[in-house]
């Protein structure tokens, strides 16, 4: 935090979640009406399941490697890139190695 505006945080994105055995674990960053930023880390193997959501999304990675499903077609990032799932269209996302993403939805 800093001590002249203690609404400024500076996270280091890759400290700032831990991986859990098995498991994808997430943490909201910032939750506004317009829009939400959350890290995850996805375990190897750990995936989420074909969804929509109503807003466009940014798949951020942070670290590792991805494999997403849009629109029924399979794309991989790895870290450092970054994707734009566009809104309503179906999306899947499958850990291909550990990895972490900051996922940023954008509701405007």
């Amino acid at each position: 935090m800093d001590e002249k505006n203690p609404d400024v945080n500076v996270i280091g994105l890759q400290d700032h979640i831990q991986y859990g055995e098995g498991a994808v674990v997430s943490r909201t960053l910032v939750k506004r009406p317009t829009g939400t930023m959350t890290l995850f880390a996805f375990d190897q193997g750990q995936e989420l399941s074909e969804h929509t959501a109503p807003f466009d999304a940014v798949v951020h990675v942070i670290e590792g490697e991805v494999e997403l499903t849009i629109g029924g077609e399979p794309y991989r990032a790895k870290a450092g890139e970054m994707v734009i799932m566009p809104a309503n269209i179906p999306h899947a996302v499958k850990a291909a190695t550990r990895f972490k993403m900051l996922l940023t939805m954008i509701r405007s």
